[in-house]
């Protein structure tokens, strides 16, 4: 009875370590497929970065070249303003000129 028993309990142990070994071989599996997941997740996050990183590059430079015109038009404006001042000063001063001759021949009269 006795060798009974110890060959019951010899072929527990073995179906133990067997069903023990096939869950230690699920576990890797489990383990590999999770550093695949993880591996591929974080190429994805760089992948996105690299994209975000471009994107802000391209409106930095968009808004650059916005800001380079607008400057370049208000040059213009200024330009324009300075023009028009100067025109009117000079004809101010004409228009002096002409009212002193015409004031200078009434008080000679």
């Amino acid at each position: 009875m006795r060798k009974i028993i110890i060959a019951s309990m010899a072929a527990a142990a073995f179906s133990l370590a067997a069903c023990s070994e096939k869950t230690q071989d699920a576990a890797g599996e489990t383990a590999d497929s999770m550093a695949d997941d993880a591996a591929n997740a974080g190429d994805a996050m760089a992948e996105g970065a690299a994209d975000a990183a471009d994107a802000t590059a391209a409106a930095a430079d968009d808004a650059a070249d916005a800001t380079a015109a607008a400057a370049d038009d208000a040059g213009n404006a200024i330009e324009g303003t300075v023009n028009a001042a100067g025109e009117a000063a000079d004809k101010a001063g004409d228009n002096i000129a002409e009212e002193t001759k015409k004031a200078e021949a009434n008080d000679k009269q």
